[in-house]
């Protein structure tokens, strides 16, 4: 037995270190901390789904066979190795190629099915590829999907051998910014503001056995001002006589998964598809405070359960709340509340991207430094731009309490005027319109086409949908400076029936319709509100990006820019920085509700980043913390 395991152990080693000399991180440009950390053999090996935990599941991240091809062809022999589940533009990828429209991305790797799956159906879960997605197993087309920031998954048990190696191919192609997807700040030939494209796989790829009866999905709603939460749940194939339960476990920080045998506080059967729970003596959720309740939901058949999940929540309460001020200006003003509270938000705008992964961080442990860090400066919330994130990073928004507002990835930019020759004329014609940034008046629509508008709003259901179980959102921000807008008060109502629990920026920076709740002003560099509505909550959606190079941490080594002059110093930084929170308390007196500075990190050539693109911080974070606490905290002085 010995012999046998020491003879598993070489060939185990054998494999990994095979796998390691596979890849190596292409290119010559930075990377964090963390591309060093990187095992191809054990690659984001957590848990990819932290709202919906089941504890079987394989990881098929690792070292896939790639191929491009013409978009028309077939796959036919791999051009190498790339490291799933990082985009092949990326240094991490192993890869750092292009693809573009005329071509398309294959993958292919072989996986084995456990004998303890037996009489399980197996889902193939993909966290998000970028863009058109089409999946074969054993040769067999398995399914597709269109869509580059969301979830999805096929039944893939009727295109299984019965035993021994299955093949897995998948088929992605993308037209990045030529084209009508949501695609945020990625563009063919980036520049400026507009970053490098995102192509094929950039999260988690993982298996999953499930009963043939199984918990689809659910939702949770909590209502602190009747003390109870609403849950909803879809299952397939129940049977007549089963039972879905759900339970309200004793939480704290993380899932109940993750401490067994905590307190059940509630519990309730489904009826109709929905349950009610009372939640006794209860513990809120706010960023000094983020208290987290365990959720189960469980099928019963004959007393015996065929399935269950693990989840959580938070009793929380987002809403608008008019509030006046005492002193000097005695005027109300509508607030953004928590738990009824108002609360002035303040965070960073924070793109997600890294020099080394693009869209995906290195690992775990990197995705939640940066909400750490921001935390760590005083600051309670993020404004996710342009971008969405993969569940964990929602997660440990919701464990470290930070709260979110959560843009829609743009289908435009510049009213359709970008310089970029490759675009097709029915592009640049379909996005332009005008933007009008500090005028009520003046901004047009873009003339999108239905079958764009239908795409976005498919798009649109499905982020919201893949997120809203997270109590960290708190804000739905469906389009930014005009870009691609299209139809506002339509598409703000669309949202507010997918989730009438959260607040509506309908257009961060213009062009307003006040169909939504926030009306939203940007002013660079130094903050300002130059237009102003009564009945809405106004915020300062983007200010600042004050620049500062730190030498041999940017991303090239000239034509780096920030909003406004680059300042020399990180003193100088910070002394104008404070400058703009004493213009901000102004503001806050008279009205501003919100405020988001402009950024968590450099990207690409952009250096107006707290943090370098290498997350290396640029300023003195305790000095930071203090100036970010003194500007909440004036709104309630």
């Amino acid at each position: 037995m010995k012999k046998i395991l020491l003879m598993f152990s070489l060939l185990l080693a054998g494999g990994l270190c095979a796998a390691s000399r596979d890849w190596a991180p292409a290119g010559d440009k930075i990377k964090t901390k963390w591309a060093g950390t990187v095992d191809p053999a054990n690659v984001h090996p957590e848990y990819p789904r932290p709202q919906m935990v089941r504890t079987d599941w394989i990881n098929l991240n690792g070292l896939w066979d790639y191929s491009v091809t013409d978009s028309d062809a077939e796959y036919s022999m791999a051009d190498g190795k790339i490291l799933v589940p990082f985009a092949i533009e990326s240094s991490l990828s192993g890869v750092q190629k292009t693809v573009g429209k005329e071509k398309a991305l294959w993958y292919e790797r072989t996986f084995t099915v456990p004998s303890s799956w037996k009489g399980k159906d197996v889902l193939l879960h993909f966290g998000a590829v970028d863009w058109k997605t089409e999946v074969w197993v054993n040769g067999t087309k398995a399914g597709e999907h269109t869509g580059g920031y969301t979830p999805f998954s096929f039944d893939i048990t009727p295109y299984l051998k019965r035993k021994g190696v299955q093949t897995l191919r998948v088929k992605v192609w993308d037209a990045t910014d030529d084209s009508y997807q949501p695609r945020g700040k990625q563009v063919c030939q980036s520049s400026g503001i507009w970053y490098t494209p995102v192509t094929g796989i950039w999260q988690t790829v993982w298996l999953e056995p499930v009963s043939k009866t199984y918990i689809n999905d659910y939702y949770v709603v909590s209502d602190i001002d009747n003390k109870e939460i609403q849950v909803s749940a879809t299952v397939r194939n129940l049977h007549l006589g089963d039972v879905v339960q759900v339970e309200l476990i004793e939480g704290g920080v993380g899932y109940s998964a993750e401490k067994p045998g905590n307190k059940v506080l509630a519990k309730a059967d489904f009826k109709d598809g929905k349950a009610t729970l009372a939640v006794p003596d209860m513990k809120f959720w706010s960023p000094d405070s983020p208290y987290l309740y365990g959720v189960r939901v469980s099928v019963l058949r004959d007393g015996k359960s065929i399935d269950a999940i693990e989840g959580y929540t938070a009793m929380r309460k987002i809403s608008k709340i008019r509030s006046g001020n005492k002193g000097r200006n005695s005027n109300s003003y509508n607030r953004m509340a928590l738990n009824n509270v108002p609360l002035f938000q303040f965070g960073p705008l924070d793109q997600g991207w890294w020099p080394d992964g693009l869209y995906t961080a290195p690992s775990d442990e990197a995705l939640r430094f940066d909400i750490e860090q921001t935390k760590s400066w005083g600051f309670n919330m993020i404004r996710k731009h342009i971008k969405v994130e993969p569940a964990r990073w929602y997660y440990w928004c919701d464990v470290l309490g930070m709260l979110v507002w959560q843009d829609m990835p743009c289908i435009g930019d510049h009213g359709g005027r970008s310089p970029h020759e490759y675009r097709g004329r029915d592009v640049l014609e379909n996005t332009r319109n005008r933007w009008s940034s500090d005028s009520f008046i003046g901004g047009t629509d873009a003339a999108i086409p239905q079958e764009w508008k239908a795409n976005f709003y498919k798009e649109w259901e499905e982020i919201i949908a893949s997120v809203k179980n997270f109590q960290c959102i708190c804000v739905w921000v469906p389009f930014n400076e005009a870009w691609g807008q299209f139809d506002t008060p339509e598409v703000v109502e669309f949202t507010r029936r997918l989730d009438p629990t959260r607040l509506i920026n309908e257009s961060s920076g213009g062009n307003y319709s006040f169909s939504g709740d926030i009306l939203d002003v940007h002013h660079y560099a130094c903050p300002a509100m130059n237009v102003f509505e009564g009945k809405m909550i106004n915020v300062l959606g983007e200010y600042g990006g004050l620049g500062h190079v730190v030498d041999g941490h940017t991303w090239q080594q000239d034509k780096n820019w920030g909003y406004g002059k680059t300042l020399a110093t990180p003193e100088e930084v910070l002394d104008m920085y404070e400058k703009f929170a004493e213009m901000l308390k102004e503001f806050i007196r008279t009205g501003c509700s919100a405020a988001v500075y402009t950024q968590t990190t450099d990207v690409e050539v952009e250096v107006n980043g707290i943090m370098t693109y290498d997350r290396i911080m640029k300023l003195d974070a305790e000095r930071l913390r203090k100036i970010n606490e003194s500007v909440i905290e004036s709104m309630t002085e």
